[in-house]
């Protein structure tokens, strides 16, 4: 049985990591342009903080006994990003490759403790990933992708997630080129205050259009980037749909995405409120997987989440 089929099978949800991007720019004092935490993977400092940073989560995963998906740094790594970020195409593949080893290296170390950490390759938006983007095809959106996607599947990477997707076309063009690569896929779309994704369309139509699109290629859908009230109601009043959706990672912030763009400072929210927030929906969620945090989110806040649904002192 393979990591992703156990993943699956869990009776109750893996844990993963919080907003590392947040994390490593507000907390950590790091910079890089773009939020490209990729590019991070060449400073030795920062590789340190990393470490410590994925060894705080999988010590909650010990705790509460249970599957860990261990995330690649690679949210920037698409080619497209090589102009803004002060790299050739190349180099950022390069970063990219190296992303898995970092990550391979990190559940090496943890083995003996977790027994199941799945090695996820991230894919992020080639665009903003606060706004609906510019790709309106998916075969764009799959040339695009799918050199990034090819060297994160030849490093050895167990899954490929698209993270903070904001439209159907390019959720449609990265399901298909991990397809390509025989990968399971993830797609996460992101959604405004109301519920709707920032293309306008809402989120079960949007689930709906990739599973027909692509065969029901990906393994489950999640959501991100996104306060919990911004789509509890929209769950709620789903129907068929919700079933698809296998995890969560959440902001810590009540703010919209325009307002989060603005924000010099960080808003962490309320960790506990978090925790209690995810057991509500737990409840809307009967296939939930997966369970971490997004933007302004860290070890509280993922630490409250898995005390009230791992039931331990986390």
């Amino acid at each position: 049985m393979t990591t992703i089929d156990r993943l699956m099978q869990a009776d109750r949800p893996w844990l993963t990591d919080g907003g590392l991007e947040t994390w490593l720019f507000f907390q950590q004092g790091f910079s890089a342009p773009e939020f490209a935490a990729i590019v991070l993977l060449d400073d030795d400092e920062a590789r340190a903080a990393l470490r410590r940073y994925f060894d705080g989560f999988l010590e909650m995963a010990d705790r509460a006994d249970t599957g860990f998906v261990l995330d690649t740094a690679t949210w920037r790594g698409t080619p497209i990003w090589a102009d803004k970020l002060g790299r050739s195409e190349a180099d950022l593949l390069r970063l990219s490759r190296d992303a898995v080893d970092f990550a391979r290296d990190i559940r090496s170390n943890w083995s003996d403790r977790v027994a199941d950490i799945l090695v996820n390759g991230v894919i992020g938006p080639a665009g903003d990933g606060y706004e609906a983007g510019t790709i309106t095809d998916a075969k764009t959106a799959q040339r695009i992708h799918t050199l990034q996607i090819h060297a994160l599947a030849a490093s050895g990477v167990d899954m490929i997630s698209a993270i903070t997707m904001t439209g159907i076309p390019e959720a449609v063009g990265i399901a298909r080129a991990a397809q390509a690569e025989g990968l399971p896929s993830v797609i996460s779309f992101t959604v405004e205050t109301d519920g709707r994704l920032p293309s306008g369309d809402l989120l079960g139509e949007a689930i709906e259009a990739v599973d027909r699109e692509t065969g029901t290629a990906p393994a489950y859908y999640m959501v991100n980037c996104a306060h919990p009230d911004h789509f509890r109601d929209t769950l709620a009043s789903g129907s068929g749909w919700p079933s698809r959706i296998g995890g969560v990672r959440a902001n810590a912030s009540r703010l919209s995405h325009a307002e989060l763009d603005e924000a010099e400072t960080l808003d962490a929210g309320d960790p506990l409120e978090f925790g209690e927030l995810h057991h509500e929906l737990a409840a809307l969620l009967p296939s939930l997987r997966v369970v971490g945090g997004c933007c302004g989110t860290d070890h509280r806040h993922v630490g409250c989440v898995s005390k009230l649904l791992h039931r331990q002192a986390a």
